[in-house]
């Protein structure tokens, strides 16, 4: 596993005592079966023939070097939780790029309830990064605002979003959801949250989402196009 992840990560400046660190907090998680899918550039292309997992590694290399820049300027800023929630912040449950599903309200588009479909995910597939209260408040926050400044679609109950992954809802305890419903009407205005997470490590996992998206990930006018319609006539290629 590690030899196929050092092929996907971007340039960067870690030392190999940093790598190996990396490396001990991301392999666990990429060794889960679902995960391993989502490293399948033909059944979860992300941006444009980009994979899923590959968009998830280089989101966590590039945040856990943005924490190693805030640690030095004397923040503190938990580099393992910043490292996990930006391993947790796309794990939606199907692809989004030519997809036939039809979602009958529009704000129960991909763009605006993947990251609560992928906090569902998180805590269902790994349940040990969810047992300290307050490690798990932040993961949560940090996966639901990731896309910030696009909104995030509220919570009032979980029914009426169209989740892909509705079904696993039952599977989760009452105050992790609960952790999902407050944080998804912070700021809120209609039923849409404009909120970036509040706790440094979403902050960089954000910020880290934007510099792999858009600087590494989206190569051609069709894969841009597609964040806007959902087709991109490559892949039908």
């Amino acid at each position: 596993m590690k030899k196929k992840l050092i092929q996907i990560l971007p340039k960067h400046k870690l030392t190999d005592k940093e790598l190996d660190e990396f490396f001990d907090i991301i392999i666990p998680i990429c060794e889960h079966e679902e995960f391993k899918i989502r490293l399948d550039a033909l059944k979860f292309p992300h941006h444009g023939n980009i994979s899923l997992g590959e968009h998830i590694v280089k989101d966590a290399l590039i945040t856990y070097a943005l924490c190693k820049k805030k640690n030095k300027k004397g923040k503190k800023v938990n580099k393992r939780l910043a490292v996990i929630t930006a391993m947790f912040h796309d794990l939606y449950e199907k692809p989004w790029q030519n997809s036939e599903i039809k979602k009958k309200v529009f704000r129960n588009a991909h763009g605006f309830t993947h990251p609560i479909e992928a906090s569902i995910n998180a805590i269902i597939w790994y349940p040990e990064y969810f047992k300290n209260r307050k490690e798990a408040e932040i993961i949560i926050d940090g996966i639901l605002h990731h896309m910030f400044p696009f909104p995030l679609r509220s919570i009032k109950n979980f029914e009426e979003l169209e989740l892909n992954n509705y079904n696993k809802i039952k599977k989760i305890d009452d105050d992790l959801l609960e952790m999902i419903i407050k944080s998804s009407n912070k700021n809120k205005l209609f039923n849409v949250s404009f909120k970036k997470s509040i706790y440094l490590e979403g902050k960089l996992v954000s910020k880290a989402d934007k510099i792999v998206s858009m600087l590494k990930d989206i190569t051609s006018f069709n894969a841009l196009l597609a964040c806007l319609t959902g087709k991109n006539p490559d892949l039908k290629k």
